[in-house]
């Protein structure tokens, strides 16, 4: 059993109440638009580290994080991209391989809208974090934690962490 703390489009911020949170998790996993090499870093050293750059990480963290992760967590395929769309309006770069072959958990980011789907067509599971940091259209900044227990997602909590522009350190 894994305990998962999942956040995208932090864009360099990082605050105390986001590493509380992960620090309750077994792994994070972060799905694009880390901002900088601080941030990515402050997340390594709280725990084991998973994440895809995103189309505003420069070079630097494009050298460190791919475009596209694909691995097995327990016994669940996850496929993690930055850009990626959601259920029924998958981006053009994604949808071939998810009609292929879909991943049980299908995560991305970008688009700063807090999205959790179940896709019946492709049998999987879709979340989106929404975004962690200050910077984006967005008012609420969130998170997600939740659990991978052999081939189960379960005990998914949405954690707010306030909104943007109020913020406390």
């Amino acid at each position: 059993m894994i305990r998962i703390g999942l956040l995208s489009d932090t864009h360099g911020y990082i605050d105390d109440r986001i590493l509380s949170y992960c620090g309750e998790c077994d792994e994070i996993w972060h799905a694009g638009d880390i901002g900088s090499e601080t941030t990515a870093r402050k997340l390594v050293q709280t725990k084991p580290f998973r994440a895809v750059h995103g189309n505003i990480d420069g070079k630097d963290l494009r050298l460190i994080y791919p475009s596209r992760l694909r691995f097995c967590c327990e016994e669940v395929n996850v496929l993690m991209v930055h850009i990626g769309g959601y259920p029924g309006r998958y981006s053009p770069e994604i949808r071939s391989e998810i009609a292929v072959n879909p991943p049980q958990l299908f995560i991305s980011g970008h688009s700063h809208v807090l999205k959790v789907i179940y896709d019946q067509k492709y049998q999987l599971l879709h979340i989106n974090p929404g975004a962690a940091g200050i910077q984006g259209f967005h008012q609420i900044r969130t998170i997600i934690r939740f659990t991978i227990d052999k081939a189960s997602i379960k005990d998914l909590e949405v954690i707010e962490l306030g909104r943007k522009d109020i913020i406390s350190m």
